[in-house]
């Protein structure tokens, strides 16, 4: 494992703006919760999972996701064919990072509430 990377102010906040990016879209982190705990999902499953998820932004999104090293997608080869998704040990890593913001918010009594009515 190399060093931690020393930051600055700007540096740290340039970096989990980054980060953010990778997360961002309405559908992203519903996506990654159904993944979450080394879960193995076909597309199907979680098209059924995720309600009010079109065909098109699942497979745009689960697309991106892979992209950026946090979903993996398998193909076996069969008839029909069959794809399923989990996520890498990278993406595995963001649950305690998720985590940990739960817990963050939950400090402020009136969060989860309004967050919640939205």
């Amino acid at each position: 494992m190399s060093p931690r990377k020393q930051y600055t102010p700007l540096s740290a906040a340039v970096d989990v703006e980054a980060l953010f990016r990778l997360l961002e879209g309405r559908w992203k982190l519903v996506i990654l919760f159904q993944l979450f705990g080394g879960k193995v999902q076909r597309f199907s499953d979680l098209e059924r999972a995720i309600t009010g998820i079109s065909q098109k932004m699942l497979a745009q999104q689960l697309r991106q996701l892979e992209e950026d090293g946090i979903v993996t997608r398998t193909v076996h080869e069969q008839v029909p064919p069959k794809v399923d998704y989990r996520l890498t040990d990278w993406g595995q890593q963001l649950c305690p990072a998720l985590d940990a913001l739960l817990k963050w918010a939950e400090c402020r009594d009136d969060y989860v509430a309004s967050a919640s009515s939205r």
